[in-house]
């Protein structure tokens, strides 16, 4: 598992997420999740609201990546791990209460995304660097 640093929880809480799987045949997706947030050091956590192909690649087990930039400070990273696919349980019902007090529907699931790699995407020499 690869450690989140102060920096990038800054960035996740503070910046928009966007969240890559792939399908069945490797064609990819890319959707933004204003609901990215951290759960622990090691992990990131989302609610899944709109059942699309994000809801389904990670039903058929895609891995994940993670990107979130701050243009202002030309910083970012991108988290790649596996998800744990949460359709019941504790952290599941916080969304849904979480959810409903915003008036939006119930969620398809809660996606904890337990990261295994941090890559920089700082403009540069080392973009894409693995740093975790």
């Amino acid at each position: 598992m690869a450690t989140l640093t102060q920096e990038m929880k800054e960035m996740i809480a503070t910046q928009q997420c966007f969240i890559g799987t792939v399908n069945a045949d490797g064609t990819p997706n890319v959707a933004p999740k204003r609901s990215t947030r951290v759960l622990t050091d090691e992990a990131l956590i989302f609610t899944e609201g709109t059942g699309g192909a994000t809801y389904a690649n990670l039903k058929n087990g895609s891995k994940v990546s993670v990107a979130v930039v701050n243009r202002e400070i030309l910083n970012g990273f991108r988290f790649v791990g596996h998800v744990d696919l949460q359709e019941e349980g504790e952290l599941y019902d916080q969304a849904a209460t979480m959810s409903a007090k915003m008036g939006m529907r119930k969620p398809f699931a809660v996606a904890v995304i337990h990261i295994n790699e941090i890559h920089s995407l700082k403009p540069g020499p080392g973009a894409g660097k693995k740093i975790g």
